[in-house]
């Protein structure tokens, strides 16, 4: 399975990335020109360290009026730090490709959306030097796709549906709509989206009925793609594990934790890394001395 919610809402557009724009015109009404060709980029964003940056997913995207950088961060809750590392990804994009960044939020919570909704004004207040006002896609405007047939006319938007609202009441009638639709699409898809959905139901009772109807076309989750899918979620979760291990150990020992640490740790994904960190964390006198070169 996929780890968490958090990789799958961000994932979906890298496996469909059509279903960016098409979510950006029906569902937000932003009137993005049609892309030509769409091309993954590098989700790091580092420029020298300490500072690591990272986004969730990031899509070029070629129009008849020029490129856009397409940004997708996946949002479980409100987090005021984002307020600063988004304007500065956009600004880093900027400065780095010359093209336009759009920065989209997608989440599962309503008051998350929210949230993320508010423009960011940075400098003078009601004269702000910088404004970033993210896109938001979440349950007050991703529709409820919940009949067979305009499930079948755009299974991807169906899956982020389901993926978005199968929490909810209607959540019996959208997985069985989708479970229908995913029939009429390639074996290699499906596998994808099956997990995709998967790990979005928290409701128990609504995952075990998704697993109930895909009993019948199991040969998805032995499908070497979501094999894959399930391998990269299993790394996921152990980076956040030892992430949350080595910053625990430094406060059990009583260790003050700076934000400019605590940052770090938590934005590396090299497991190696992370082993050696919290390795030092048992030794260390102070949180900085995770970082100093020599030690073992």
């Amino acid at each position: 399975m996929v780890s968490s919610s958090h990789e799958a809402m961000h994932r979906i557009f890298q496996k469909d990335p059509a279903l960016l724009t098409r979510a950006l015109q029906q569902v937000l009404g932003v009137p993005i020109p049609e892309p030509r060709v769409f091309a993954a980029m590098n989700v790091d964003l580092t420029e020298v360290e300490p500072v690591e940056r990272r986004v969730d997913t990031l899509l070029r995207a070629e129009t008849a009026e020029g490129v856009y950088l397409l940004v997708v961060e996946s949002q479980g809750e409100p987090d005021q730090r984002k307020w600063g590392s988004w304007p500065y990804c956009l600004s880093y994009l900027y400065e780095k490709y010359r093209c336009d960044p759009v920065l989209i939020v997608v989440t599962q919570s309503s008051a998350t959306a929210r949230w993320a909704a508010q423009p960011i004004h940075l400098g003078v207040r009601g004269c702000p030097s910088l404004t970033v006002r993210p896109l938001v896609l979440g349950p007050d405007n991703v529709p409820v796709i919940a009949d067979e047939r305009e499930a079948e006319r755009d299974v991807p938007l169906a899956v982020l549906s389901a993926m978005t609202h199968g929490r909810g009441r209607n959540s019996a009638v959208i997985l069985e709509s989708l479970a229908a639709a995913l029939r009429t699409i390639d074996a290699d898809s499906a596998a994808v989206f099956v997990q995709f959905v998967d790990s979005c139901l928290a409701d128990p009772q609504a995952q075990q009925m998704w697993r109930d109807l895909m009993t019948a076309i199991n040969y998805f989750w032995r499908h070497p793609l979501a094999e894959q899918v399930r391998a990269e979620g299993r790394e996921e979760g152990m980076i956040r594990d030892r992430v949350q291990m080595t910053l625990q150990i430094l406060e059990w020992r009583g260790i003050l934790v700076p934000d400019s640490v605590r940052n770090r740790v938590e934005a590396c994904s090299d497991l190696d890394q992370l082993e050696v960190w919290a390795q030092r964390a048992v030794h260390a006198s102070r949180a900085e001395d995770l970082f100093a070169e020599g030690r073992s």
